[in-house]
């Protein structure tokens, strides 16, 4: 307790305090402006789709499914954006089995969960359908039996780069199988000629075609909407990997130079 020389208490004075100034806020990226806008397009586009398959699209006759056809306008963009997955999980496990780079590791990490997220939906979709043309959920058909295990092997990846470690051996592995699943696409696309089956053949080469103008703007609205939506996924997906590879990194240095003790 302070006090003065004749003893008598003197309150303390308190310190001038001068205001910190606050730090300048951090602007965004432009390409977070670019994500944002990409997201509503797609928005946009999907709500369009809809609107223009139960508006303006006929319906297929009993026999084709009735009502339940109109998922073929999902079912089949979405197979398309399963092998863009596939397709980038093999250029980025490829790149990265020549030369390792964080870079190429996000690459091929993102192809393979798309690949997984739209191979479900295709798998979900033609069941559906299948249910209501044919009476039966799965008859083994030859192009949905071997997508499954297409995605199996996807879906292998995926987990094994969650679950099994984030060394350099098993990033080669995954990069290894990577490349090895995407053997398996044209199996899948070529199917139907190779092997027959009930899966119908309608765009492709000797299909019977779709007739009404309506129904191909309809699938082209579908592409574009899968395709804009796979993009997103694999955009968000490479900077939430590319984000912490950086931290990851950053922990590294500060552990080697001493700054903080390894957790």
């Amino acid at each position: 307790m302070a006090t003065d020389s004749e003893g008598v208490y003197k309150p303390p004075t308190a310190l001038p305090t001068q205001a910190q100034p606050l730090p300048p806020a951090t602007k965004a990226s432009p390409w977070s402006h670019v994500f944002s806008g990409l997201c509503v397009v797609t928005l946009g586009v999907f709500l369009y789709l809809i609107y223009f398959i139960f508006n303006r699209t006929p319906d297929a006759q009993a026999a084709a499914g009735g009502l339940a056809q109109k998922i073929f306008y999902f079912h089949v963009p979405a197979a398309y954006a399963m092998y863009l997955g596939g397709v980038a999980c093999f250029l980025g496990s490829a790149a990265y089995l020549m030369r390792a780079t964080d870079a190429r590791n996000a690459w091929a990490r993102a192809g393979a969960e798309t690949a997984v997220v739209f191979g479900m939906l295709v798998l979900v979709s033609g069941p559906l359908w299948a249910k209501k043309a044919w009476g039966v959920y799965w008859t083994w058909d030859p192009r949905l039996t071997t997508l499954m295990l297409s995605v199996l092997i996807y879906l292998a990846i995926a987990v094994l780069r969650a679950f099994g470690g984030d060394g350099e051996a098993e990033r080669k592995f995954a990069a290894a199988l990577g490349v090895l699943g995407t053997v398996t696409l044209p199996i899948v696309h070529y199917a139907v000629r190779k092997w027959g089956g009930n899966h119908p053949t309608v765009i492709t080469k000797g299909g019977g075609g779709l007739g009404d103008p309506a129904m191909y703007q309809a699938l082209g609205i579908g592409f574009l909407a899968m395709t804009l939506l796979w993009i997103l996924l694999l955009w968000m997906r490479i900077a939430v990997e590319t984000s912490e590879a950086r931290a990851r990194h950053a922990e590294e240095r500060l552990i080697t130079s001493g700054h903080i003790d390894e957790l």
